[in-house]
């Protein structure tokens, strides 16, 4: 059956996370919190309070097609019938829920996210197992599975290094992994384009049809960390520090990053 875990306080959250240490996917970010600390608080309550709408302006935003393109990232990342599935970041489950299509069996699906209120607002089957907790410190035993995923989370965490560690430790010898970002454009007209889309049009469409008032703030925060973000080199570099192989970065419409690696046998 899946759980769905009522939030707990944020200072709650924020003691229960790991300090960050070594590559951050952005520096601090001042317009919205002052340090590690408040960028962990600023994240759980800006999550739990806009939840509700997140499926919504998703869909919207992305003409529909957000499934779809989950789906075939996971297959070109090599998920198969029966694999056993940890989804970190799982939010409101937009990839789980294309992980279960696969796999063929929700109890073979595991979803990882310190906000209780995105997963609550989540539309799983019933057998997806649902944890709070953060990619540094997944509370999941070593070897648990064969495939771990991360949607458009990368951004959220406070240590490349601790994550990428810790999906090697819960990948069984042989697991893959996937995560899927969203990158800059290389070029000056499409960056643009992509900040004036993301930064000012989705914000304004939120605002339309939002239920929480916060909701445009997330979608203007999330170009924000797309903007500030470090290079796909980086992410490959420090993938291959935590001791993955077979690293490869594939990009879809010039915006879609796919990371992929494996865990050696």
């Amino acid at each position: 059956m899946t759980e769905h875990p009522s939030p707990p306080q944020s200072s709650e959250r924020a003691a229960r996370v790991p300090a960050a240490a070594g590559v951050r996917p952005h520096p601090v970010l001042g317009g919205y919190y002052a340090d590690e600390h408040g960028r962990r608080a600023f994240l759980d309550r800006i999550f739990d309070e806009t939840a509700a709408d997140y499926d919504r302006i998703e869909k919207l935003i992305g003409f529909g097609s957000g499934p779809w393109y989950r789906r075939q990232a996971l297959r070109r990342a090599g998920l198969a019938p029966g694999m056993r599935v940890v989804d970190v970041g799982v939010g409101t489950g937009l990839v789980a829920r294309e992980a279960v299509t696969i796999v063929g069996d929700p109890t073979c699906v595991i979803g990882v996210d310190p906000s209780a209120g995105m997963m609550a607002c989540s539309h799983l089957p019933g057998g997806v197992g649902l944890i709070e907790g953060v990619a540094e410190a997944i509370p999941l035993g070593d070897g648990c599975a064969d495939f771990v995923s991360m949607g458009f989370a990368l951004r959220h965490v406070g240590s490349l290094p601790a994550a990428f560690s810790e999906f090697h430790r819960i990948l069984a010898p042989g697991g893959r992994l996937v995560v899927l970002e969203l990158t800059k454009p290389s070029g000056r007209i499409g960056a643009a384009l992509l900040k004036c889309y993301l930064r000012a049009v989705v914000p304004s469409l939120a605002r339309m049809s939002a239920s929480s008032e916060r909701t445009p703030t997330i979608w203007r925060y999330y170009w924000d960390t797309i903007e500030a973000c470090v290079a796909p080199a980086t992410v490959v570099d420090q993938l291959r520090a935590a001791g993955f192989g077979d690293v490869r970065r594939h990009v879809e419409l010039g915006i879609f990053s796919e990371y992929t690696a494996r865990r050696g046998r």
